[in-house]
């Protein structure tokens, strides 16, 4: 199976980089350090939007406000298990940095081919951004899934620094990889606070924002949905079609089957303007993932101040969070269990209490996020302390 993908949870398109600077701002330096970040091809691609793509993206916008200088390396191929021609691109662009240079890959990229990245590791200072360990992908034969795992595991020992995306995500690195606990990191994704949500009806609107592939779960959503036919909802499930092609004739046969084609839309990928829309005319955000590091599609509602209805798996409860008077904003199901998410989505359109607690304490969470000028400071912190050529000179 040579042509598996990891796929991305899809986010927000571009996001202007004044609105991730409006909080923690901080003075730009005059004189900027250089780091050089290795990430996949089309990560700039607005057709294709995902969680790591905007994580990617962002950072890069906004740690120039922390002292460091970003030269994006976007190195196309089907990572993590890349052909011959993207296998010598990853080789060349590494080869070609000079000595000591601080370089930041994204784990998608790194994770899949230490034959290449460990070489290099005692040359340049070396640190992988990890947005979902390359085994946690659902759907992969057990042998491949054994064999990336056994691939990232080299890779993360070698490397000066890990980071993860969530505290989940330090902890799973550390117990899985046997890694150094002081080498491992977090940078949690930011999230911009955008106008609330107006929502349709305060019920019947569900939106789920996921790229459309077995480990976003939505066979399972539309299980629960089909189990709670007889409730007003609608729902649009937006996130990008390409990933897995079978999967999504999947998806139709089961909407067909249960007889769901007017309530429930496979939107497609969304970006911008129109993803801003889904959201401001959204009631509750859907989740029914198997694995996440962290869940940027959860604070992106929360930042609008939609309460969530999602799977209790990785990092979603730390995205999930709380508010500050210690209001819960979401509630969380198992994964494999639609009849849990039919059951919650019964008290959610049955019960105006459940509705009015869930809507404050979103509204609650949405004022306390972090924004992405966190993130970079954390990222900034991570690069600062890695192995300099002045450093092993000295």
């Amino acid at each position: 199976m040579s042509d598996v993908t990891i796929d991305r949870a899809p986010s927000l398109g571009f996001l202007p980089a004044q609105r991730a600077a409006s909080r923690n701002a901080e003075i730009i330096p005059m004189s900027l350090r250089t780091v050089h970040f290795v990430m996949p091809g089309g990560v700039d691609d607005p057709a294709a939007p995902s969680g790591g793509n905007a994580y990617d993206r962002r950072v890069s916008l906004d740690l120039p406000g922390f002292g460091w200088q970003v030269h994006k390396h976007a190195v196309d191929g089907e990572w993590p298990r890349p052909d011959a021609a993207a296998r010598a691109e990853l080789a060349r662009v590494l080869r070609e940095l000079p000595d000591g240079a601080a370089v930041l890959l994204d784990g998608l990229v790194a994770c899949g081919v230490p034959e290449i990245v460990v070489p290099e590791a005692d040359r340049l200072g070396l640190a992988v951004l990890v947005h979902l360990p390359l085994g946690d992908e659902t759907g992969l034969e057990a042998a491949v899934a054994a064999e990336l795992d056994a691939k990232e595991r080299t890779v993360l020992r070698a490397v000066s620094a890990v980071i993860g995306t969530s505290d989940w995500a330090v902890r799973r690195l550390v117990s899985h990889h046997g890694l150094a606990p002081d080498r491992v990191h977090v940078a949690t994704p930011g999230a911009d606070i955008a106008p609330l949500a107006s929502g349709t009806d305060g019920v019947s609107r569900l939106l789920c924002v996921a790229a459309v592939t077995p480990r976003k779960g939505q066979h399972r959503l539309i299980e629960a949905l089909a189990a709670a036919a007889d409730l007003p909802w609608t729902c649009t499930c937006v996130g990008g079609l390409g990933h897995d092609p079978e999967y999504v004739d999947h998806l139709r046969g089961l909407i067909e089957q249960y007889g769901l084609q007017d309530r429930l839309h496979l939107a497609g990928p969304q970006a911008g303007a129109q993803l801003d829309a889904s959201y401001a005319s959204a009631d509750l955000m859907v989740l029914m993932s198997y694995a996440e590091t962290y869940g940027m599609a959860v604070t992106e509602a929360l930042a609008r101040g939609i309460p969530v209805l999602a799977t209790d798996v990785g990092g979603l409860p730390e995205a999930v969070g709380r508010a500050p008077d210690g209001g819960v904003p979401g509630i969380l199901v198992p994964p494999e269990d639609p009849a849990a998410l039919a059951a919650e989505l019964r008290g959610w359109f049955g019960e105006a209490d459940v509705r009015r607690r869930l809507k404050a304490a979103a509204r609650g969470r949405r004022a306390a996020l972090d924004g992405w000028a966190t993130t970079a400071r954390s990222l900034a912190g991570v690069l600062t302390r890695l192995p300099s050529e002045s450093r092993r000179a000295a």
